[in-house]
């Protein structure tokens, strides 16, 4: 164990380190989260850009009744280890560990929930404002990353901070910019200069001098702003009411604490909302993650004194990779397509389409309400959109999806990853809720492919229609299926017998058709593929309820308001009364770790359906296990 790093128990013991100590302080905490993370798997570039940062601010602030919030989550590795989880970081994203991203359950230091991004002014806001009504002296602190500023909410928050003068500091995490070495030592001065008690006096007293003489003072407003316009794009953020100070580096603790203290003073003294512009490097530290900090941004396990690694055997293509494939296909077929991304170009599987059509490729940053209205624009005007997007952030863009989209009935595609269990990532990233907050949709269509051949297949039929589709498919691999090289599509809206049996039908919809089909050879029972979550195939259903005794619906997604539902409205609305059992998600968010882990938990694996079809239906089973014939 490291030595000073293990005598920290609570940023309290941190806190009662000399200030030189705190430097080879953050070299063991840089190691113990790269020596973590290269066990478990997880994020590591943002984490080791962290490192000085979580210490500098745990030592100058008073956490936990300071309150931090990080934004985006999963930059918060050093935070967890120097807050009293050091010794579980073994666990890190697995069944029963704890989680990668903050979770006020797990923590008092972890004060706001931050898997999703952009949410941390808003939150920290809303706190120091109840530290003020509460006659509260503490502090709030949003750390922000420079992609997360990207999004629209982060600048909501910032135009209702600068009217309120709560103890409110907003640290923008830049690592997306470079200080050279002459610059960086300006700035340390001038970021010092700009958050000491002597530059706040000496600008206030400016103004209430000049204030007689209001030319003047507007000259010397300017003057002051364009002179640290110069060296910082200060005035932007000043407009929204807050003093800015910056940028410094990040990785500097003896420019990082006392800037933090002076702001601190600011905050104590009613200066008001205060901004910090800090400038890190994703991977610091380890040079392999500083060459290639995208490789290394949330790796599996590896040795770092090697690095990553390829398989020797190329694993199965995952659903991500089919898609990126369709799409660079499709799109040399149709001049018209264009595709867009809310900041997931890796993880949507479009680097490729990315290189190969420049120009029809669009990563608009975190902005999924943008993104989906933008798509709007360009199929009002004849383009193609296909909009990828992970199931649950398409969440965030649901009043434009309503109102923009479908209202409007505009012909475009959502790709729809993650759709389901995404496994170490947890709650905050689980696909379950599309299907229930798709259906209910007016002109909305849902496809959920079983397969990857399946996958491009649906893909393309979603292309070709005139009003919206989202088409939903998994992390990961799927059972290997060859995916055809052609474009062609498979029957809207139509399903698929997949197994003849007698007394129970499964109607599977998506990936969730393999399982059910090895449920299905044990119980002697019929299995249909039903593709479509919406429109259902009504003569596939009819067929499946008159010819059988009971049905059981099958998704990886909620069973409230799910796919199941649909099928009970269906029947209802045909007349037909029978027992149907449906097979979900729970009404209760899934915590993280193995994804298979994870379905068998929640009774979707092969042996969880039999054993709920069989429990349901104990009555009518016959001896042989099988079910009794219809009399």
């Amino acid at each position: 164990m490291s030595k000073l790093l293990s005598t920290i128990e609570s940023p309290a013991d941190l806190r009662r380190l000399s200030r030189a100590q705190l430097r080879p302080l953050a070299d063991e905490l840089r190691d113990h989260v790269l020596q973590s993370v290269s066990k478990t798997g997880g994020h590591l570039s943002s984490n080791l850009g962290t490192v000085e940062l979580t210490v500098a601010l745990h030592y100058v602030f008073n956490t936990p009744e300071d309150r931090l919030v990080w934004d985006v989550g999963h930059q918060t590795y050093p935070h967890k280890i120097l807050t009293g989880r050091r010794d579980r970081m073994h666990t890190l994203r697995q069944l029963g560990g704890i989680s990668g991203f903050p979770r006020r359950d797990e923590s008092e230091y972890d004060t706001f929930g931050t898997a999703h991004s952009s949410t941390s002014i808003s939150a920290a806001l809303g706190m120091a404002l109840a530290a003020k009504m509460k006659g509260e002296s503490r502090h709030a602190v949003a750390i922000i990353g420079d992609g997360a500023m990207t999004a629209g909410m982060a600048f909501e928050a910032l135009n209702n901070a600068g009217v309120e003068h709560g103890r409110l500091l907003v640290i923008l995490n830049d690592n997306d910019m470079s200080i050279s070495p002459p610059v960086g030592a300006l700035n340390r001065y001038l970021a010092q200069l700009m958050s000491g008690q002597f530059y706040a006096a000496a600008k206030n007293v400016g103004k209430t001098v000049l204030k007689g003489a209001p030319p003047l003072f507007e000259l010397a407003k300017r003057l002051e702003e364009h002179a640290k316009g110069m060296v910082v794009p200060a005035t932007l953020f000043e407009k929204f009411g807050f003093n800015y100070v910056g940028p410094i580096d990040g990785h500097d603790l003896e420019s990082l604490i006392p800037t933090l203290e002076n702001v601190r003073h600011l905050l104590d003294n009613g200066a008001g909302p205060q901004f910090l512009h800090v400038v890190t490097k994703k991977g610091q530290g380890y040079k392999l993650a500083e060459a290639d900090p995208v490789a290394y941004h949330g790796p599996g396990k590896f040795d770092p004194a090697v690095g990553l690694v390829k398989p020797a055997t190329p694993p199965k293509p995952t659903f991500t990779q089919v898609f990126g494939q369709w799409l660079c296909d499709m799109a040399a077929a149709d001049p018209k397509l264009v595709g867009i991304t809310p900041a997931m170009r890796e993880g949507s599987g479009m680097v490729e389409f990315h290189q190969k059509f420049p120009g029809r490729y669009f990563d608009v940053g975190i902005a999924e309400q943008h993104a989906v209205t933008f798509a709007a624009g360009l199929a009002c005007e004849g383009m193609k959109p296909v909009v990828a997007i992970y199931s649950t952030f398409l969440q965030r863009g649901y009043d434009q999806l309503i109102h923009d989209v479908a209202l409007q009935n505009l012909p475009m595609v959502f790709a729809l990853d993650r759709a389901g269990l995404v496994g170490a990532d947890g709650a905050t990233h689980a696909g379950a809720y599309d299907i229930a907050y798709l259906r209910c949709i007016p002109n909305m269509s849902i496809a959920c492919p079983s397969d990857e051949a399946e996958t491009r297949q649906l893909l393309s039929t979603a292309h070709h229609q005139n009003h919206p589709v989202a088409v939903r498919y998994p992390r990961g691999a799927g059972v290997g299926a060859a995916v055809p090289a052609s474009l062609d599509g498979l029957p809207f809206g139509k399903g698929e017998v997949r197994r003849r049996g007698h007394g129970v039908a499964i109607l599977a919809f998506g990936t969730l058709l393999h399982p059910a089909l090895a449920a299905a050879e044990a119980l002697g029972a019929s299995v249909a593929n039903m593709r479509w979550a919406k429109p259902l195939d009504m003569d596939l259903l009819r067929e499946m309820a008159r010819s059988h005794q009971v049905l059981v619906t099958v998704e990886e997604g909620c069973v409230m308001g799910g796919a199941g539902s649909a099928v009970l409205e269906a029947l209802q609305a045909e007349g037909l009364s029978m027992p149907v059992l449906q097979l979900g998600l729970p009404d209760e968010f899934i915590e993280h770790g193995d994804p298979a882990r994870l379905l068998a938990n929640v009774g979707l694996d092969a042996a969880g359906i039999e054993s709920s079809i069989r429990q349901r239906f104990a009555d009518v089973l016959g001896g042989s296990g099988g079910l009794k014939a219809a009399a």
